[in-house]
């Protein structure tokens, strides 16, 4: 039996092991927070923001810094319908209304067009989600946001490594939000931050993130408002601080793992892999390939093919008005047909060349 390729798995090192045993040793009493400082520290100075506050995971950090925007019920948020769950929860929770949005056919991400349609009255936010590391149309959602007052967010959960026209995602919108899940780039274990260049929204989470207790507040246990615990663990953070210190090597590889893949598969006209068009470095969390509806492959074939040949493949996310919870517009007409006939590929830090072509190889001959 050939060994089995996984679809991602975390990257670590010596460096890892010896942060994390300090902090698990060491990071306690008035070292509690150390690692934690440190990470949100690097982390920020890499992204180019003014505030950053790690938490437990992304979805924590996406749901203090919507309720900070005074998000609640009977509002609002405006969002991809081509997304995972993680971004939808935190509205729901908060009271207010996921308006899912057609994406667009080229990058996967929110149509700009079609969020300027969505918008009315009660409409509080804009969630854009760089989806498998492509990054949305920034600067056309930015100015949407600017013309009716509505704060855009950026979901970068997936992005670290992406770039658009010199901002890093997450940098440019009210307020941004990354994961560390085991499956991402850099990771934590579990984990995610906060970050924004707004100092009154950061000042906000912050309260929010410690049981409302804030910052300048004297009283020992005194909290000002009912917060959240979304705290990322100093033993976490120092993971983090590690991977920090190798974030070019770890970004670099997968855009060497994601080039060598489009190279080999750029000869086959009936699909297409993640968009880099000019001015943007995408970060390729997930390289993943999308086929015409011409071609009649689809991702069960896909799955079946891959299994077959001891290969761990990764669904497209279905769309978010498919599930259960969730009435179906009927006018997502992208987002309902490309999940059917997408896969996303194996990537990770040590896959040698042998691995990606075992990969290759079962896409060849499922085309043929």
């Amino acid at each position: 039996m050939t060994n089995r390729i996984h679809y991602t798995k975390p990257s670590i090192t010596e460096l890892e092991v010896r942060y994390a045993t300090d902090a698990a040793q060491n990071g306690w009493g008035e070292k509690c927070y150390e690692y934690i400082e440190r990470f949100e520290q690097v982390f920020k100075a890499h992204l180019g923001v003014k505030y950053a506050i790690a938490t437990s995971s992304c979805t924590g950090a996406l749901h203090m810094g919507m309720a900070a925007l005074g998000i609640g019920e009977g509002d609002e948020v405006i969002l991809a319908d081509t997304n995972w769950i993680a971004t939808a929860s935190p509205i729901i929770h908060l009271g207010a209304q996921p308006v899912f949005v057609d994406i667009l056919a080229d990058s996967w991400c929110l149509d700009p067009d079609l969020v300027e349609k969505a918008i009315t009255p009660r409409t509080k936010a804009i969630v854009a989600v760089h989806i498998y590391g492509n990054l949305c149309e920034m600067n056309e959602l930015l100015a949407i946001g600017e013309k009716y007052s509505i704060p855009v967010i950026e979901d970068a959960a997936e992005a670290i490594g992406s770039v658009y026209h010199g901002k890093r995602a997450g940098s440019m919108g009210k307020f941004g939000a990354f994961s560390f899940h085991g499956t991402k780039t850099i990771t934590t274990g579990e984990g995610g931050i906060f970050v924004t260049n707004d100092a009154e929204l950061y000042e906000h989470v912050l309260t929010l993130s410690n049981h409302g207790r804030a910052r300048g507040q004297t009283k020992q246990f005194w909290p000002d408002l009912i917060g959240f615990k979304y705290k990322m663990s100093n033993i976490q953070a120092a993971m983090g601080c590690a991977q920090m210190e190798r974030i070019e090597e770890l970004t670099d590889r997968k855009r060497e793992i994601f080039t060598y893949y489009r190279d080999h598969l750029s000869s086959f006209p009936s699909l297409t892999m993640n968009p880099e068009p000019d001015g943007v470095v995408n970060g390729v969390w997930m390289p993943t390939v999308v086929f015409t509806e011409e071609s009649e492959v689809t991702s069960e074939r896909l799955q079946f093919a891959f299994a077959e040949e001891n290969i761990d493949a990764r669904v497209f996310f279905y769309p978010l008005s498919s599930l259960p919870m969730f009435d179906r517009p009927h006018h997502n007409s992208i987002s309902w047909k490309i999940n059917s006939r997408a896969i996303n590929l194996p990537s990770y830090f040590d896959m040698t060349i042998t691995d990606q072509n075992r990969v290759i190889q079962v896409i060849q001959r499922v085309i043929s």
